[in-house]
């Protein structure tokens, strides 16, 4: 599982978590996610996030 952070902010989607009051699995692929979706804290879209290199 991976996590991605916001270019713009700095909020992390953490694959593992996902985001159970969103309706977002928790195992939920980056990738899986709907194409619609924002970042929690600043609201830009997917082309926003990069990938955390751990």
């Amino acid at each position: 599982m991976s996590k991605y952070v916001c270019n713009v902010c700095g909020w992390i989607y953490d694959e593992e978590l996902g985001l159970p009051e969103k309706g977002i699995a928790p195992g939920t692929k980056f990738e899986n996610l709907p194409d619609d979706f924002e970042c929690e804290l600043c609201g830009v879209g997917k082309e926003e996030f990069s990938i955390v290199e751990e």
